[in-house]
């Protein structure tokens, strides 16, 4: 059985070699958390309690409308340490989006959250519009997709694309949303303990 969304396959990585799929670091093992679709004040603190609790700093890829609403938790996620990233103005989709509203749209998203990082929502993206984004940003994707967001997946479930497609340095992509609410919350604390237990370090991505 394929699994083309919980581990993207080559021939999809190299429509976009210039992009950052995985995060190697000689020497050592390390996995890379990074949450999507936030700021929310209904699960965003959560996240950060349990990642203090842990001792883990993560990446987040913000919706610059979120950012907007709530900006004195963008403040507190670099606060507690971690990194944050563009995840687009209106979590747009890009290849139902025009070029200019797509720029315009990351830009508008820059002006508040002032990152060099960069994820497109869905991880769907025209080749033109990541040249245009690489020019700025350097483009994170992603190795593992935990699909916390199903509703038809159960936690164990959500847990078990963790262990099953985990490698050295593998960026994971969680949600902090509404929609992936109760997995996450469920499957978060666990992940991280089976994560550290396998001799993984848990590290944001800084560029």
């Amino acid at each position: 059985m394929c699994h083309f969304i919980e581990q993207p396959p080559l021939f999809y990585r190299l429509l976009f070699p210039e992009a950052i799929w995985r995060l190697k670091i000689k020497g050592r093992k390390v996995a890379f958390l990074t949450f999507d679709d936030g700021p929310i004040p209904e699960v965003t603190p959560w996240v950060l309690d349990t990642l203090d609790r842990y001792g883990v700093k993560a990446t987040f890829f913000m919706v610059g409308d979120n950012v907007r609403r709530n900006p004195d938790l963008f403040h507190e996620v670099k606060r507690r340490g971690h990194c944050v990233g563009n995840h687009t103005m209106h979590h747009l989709k890009g290849l139902s989006s025009g070029q200019r509203r797509y720029l315009r749209d990351v830009a508008q998203a820059d002006e508040l959250i002032d990152s060099t990082l960069f994820r497109a929502p869905h991880g769907l993206l025209k080749w033109t519009q990541s040249r245009a984004i690489r020019s700025k940003y350097n483009l994170i994707m992603y190795d593992v997709v935990t699909r916390d967001y199903s509703r038809k997946l159960t936690p164990d479930k959500v847990l078990d694309n963790v262990r099953r497609f985990v490698r050295n340095g593998s960026i994971i992509v969680f949600h902090d949303s509404l929609k992936a609410e109760a997995n996450l919350r469920a499957v978060l604390p666990e992940a991280i303990e089976w994560l550290q237990s396998e001799g993984y370090e848990l590290l944001p991505i800084q560029m």
